[in-house]
């Protein structure tokens, strides 16, 4: 069986050590994917202070980003949005972010929809709200 890893070069470079997805068999695991943009240093939606701690952000542009990273990770592996089966979102603040991350996730989701498993976390290794943590298929 295969144990390929895959690197996307429209995706964020990966904040250590690891490869953006490894492919075992026909199964795509995606690492952690987050809003921020390859070769950038801002985040879409997040406003730091000079001690790079977060003022404001917008759940709705990380949103929106994180979902294309994940598009362009499928796309590097040979796979596709509608291949995906389980999806693990990370929120870190669940209360104010759930109903609106929710509501985009519904419109990326409605013809395919995975698993879905949602949990609040204290941090993320970069000052961002979301990350997804992603199971895909390739035909």
């Amino acid at each position: 069986m295969s144990n390929t890893p895959i690197s996307s070069d429209k995706a964020p470079e990966p904040v250590g050590l690891y490869p953006h997805a490894r492919k075992v068999g026909n199964l795509l695991f995606l690492s952690g994917v987050g809003p921020r943009k390859r070769g950038a240093k801002e985040i879409p939606g997040v406003t730091l202070d000079e001690n790079k701690k977060i003022i404001s952000y917008s759940i709705e542009e990380q949103c929106h980003s994180v979902f294309q990273n994940v598009r362009y990770i499928l796309e590097a592996a040979g796979s596709k949005w509608e291949n995906l089966v389980d999806v693990t979102v990370f929120l870190t603040n669940i209360k104010d972010d759930f109903a609106t991350y929710n509501k985009i996730y519904a419109e990326y989701f409605k013809d395919n929809q995975p698993c879905r498993t949602t949990v609040e976390i204290t941090a993320l290794p970069t000052p961002i709200a979301i990350e997804l943590k992603c199971i895909a298929t390739v035909e």
